[in-house]
């Protein structure tokens, strides 16, 4: 008997261990699939939902457009064959397995600033976690010689250099929680920061005044992050940004542009934990800014408004088209239609987010906190861009709020994009 349990003993041991491994495994799978809805990888790499990662969505660029890469498990297509250092390259190098260099679309900048254990962890979660699909990726529609891929080591080396995130000591863990996580993963930079040149962003982390400090793409302005002004988030609480980022609203304002596929697809899925991680961040990178200068409602717009009497041709176009929903007083209807007195996207010195919502409409977040989804109208079809500049100046000058005026020029710009 005793010599029978001698020899088991080694089975049961591999056997033991063998459950181990596959709980770890399961356990990364889990870590990685979050990390991966941190990131928003499936903003980019989806362009049909019954094909998750398999890429193909078009992005516009000013030198053409690009299409992301399929990401999925495929050996084919995808990066099934991929190794955890061909992963980690790409993911932080912007260098594919073979060789060829990725598109900065690809916030790699961002992500260079990842530990090892969440590299790994997305690693075995695209491995084993994704459905393999089979799709080939596409080629860029950039006309030669600017579709060439060498100059973009060229690219890389003079503005992505990224070093792993380090924690600041002299902050608490919450605090450096959120930094890693806006700085690396939520890659806010992105869209937030201004670019330069070369479209690099010029700022990747808090040690810089331009870091956050709004940013211009594709028609659609995101704003500063980080000062006290009308048009930025400083005035808000913790408990504001917590609710806008889990459900795409507040009772300031709601998202916008691509901001509304960011909350749906990747901030609605955080943690309360890594929420408030990245609130109480946002809110440091306003220490010592002082308080905003906000506007002082005098009631003169709302009284004109409310008797019928609008004062200026914009002010009669926000009375036919607006009011039924934003109300003559400007503050809309809570959690449903967004209130425009003080909105950052009514208030930017750059006005484009507000002309293109005017031109194109738009909608809420459908989270599950907030599933309805509301949608703005289009106007764009129905005034023209000296009624659209009109509108917006009025917005822009109403209810006691000061911000510079809008040309139909700038309107006439963004018209077609």
């Amino acid at each position: 008997m005793k010599f029978a349990i001698r020899l088991l003993l080694p089975l049961l041991a591999t056997l033991a261990l063998a459950d181990l491994a596959r709980a770890e495994d399961t356990a990364a799978v889990d870590r990685g699939r979050y990390l991966a809805r941190l990131g928003d990888c499936a903003a980019c790499h989806t362009s049909d939902p019954a094909r998750p990662f398999a890429g193909g969505l078009r992005m516009n660029t000013p030198i053409g457009a690009i299409y992301s890469t399929n990401i999925t498990p495929d050996p084919l297509s995808g990066i099934g064959g991929y190794s955890l250092a061909d992963f980690a390259r790409a993911l932080r190098e912007g260098r594919a397995a073979d060789g060829h260099w990725l598109y900065p679309a690809m916030p790699y900048p961002s992500f260079a600033k990842l530990s090892d254990a969440d590299v790994a962890d997305l690693y075995q979660y695209f491995q084993q976690g994704v459905q393999p699909q089979q799709q080939a990726n596409r080629k860029a529609d950039i006309p030669w010689p600017l579709n060439l891929r060498w100059p973009l080591g060229l690219w890389s080396a003079l503005f992505a250099g990224g070093e792993r995130y380090r924690d600041d000591p002299q902050r608490s863990a919450q605090w450096n929680r959120g930094a890693y996580l806006v700085q690396g993963l939520g890659h806010c930079g992105s869209c937030h920061s201004p670019r330069g040149w070369a479209f690099q962003e010029l700022a990747q982390d808090q040690g810089d005044a331009r870091y956050l400090g709004g940013g211009t793409l594709d028609g659609w302005h995101a704003p500063e992050l980080r000062s006290a002004t009308a048009s930025g988030l400083q005035q808000w609480s913790e408990a504001e940004l917590v609710a806008f980022l889990k459900t795409g609203h507040n009772e300031r304002t709601a998202a916008f542009g691509a901001m509304v596929g960011a909350v749906q697809n990747s901030t609605q899925y955080f943690t309360d934990e890594d929420l408030r991680a990245v609130a109480g961040y946002l809110k440091s990178l306003g220490e010592g800014s002082g308080a905003p200068d906000l506007a002082r409602d005098d009631g003169l717009s709302y009284r004109a408004l409310a008797a019928g009497q609008p004062a200026s041709t914009g002010a009669a176009l926000y009375l036919d088209n607006c009011a039924a929903c934003h109300r003559s007083d400007g503050r809309g209807y809570r959690n449903t239609f967004p209130q425009l007195l003080g909105n950052s996207a009514v208030l930017g010195n750059d006005p484009s987010s507000l002309i293109s919502i005017i031109l194109k409409g738009s909608r809420m977040a459908v989270t599950e906190g907030a599933p309805t989804g509301l949608r703005m109208p289009d106007f764009g079809w129905r005034l023209d861009d000296v009624q659209v500049a009109e509108l917006a100046n009025f917005l822009r000058q109403a209810w006691g709020q000061r911000a510079p005026r809008v040309s139909a020029a700038q309107v006439a710009a963004l018209r077609g994009r």
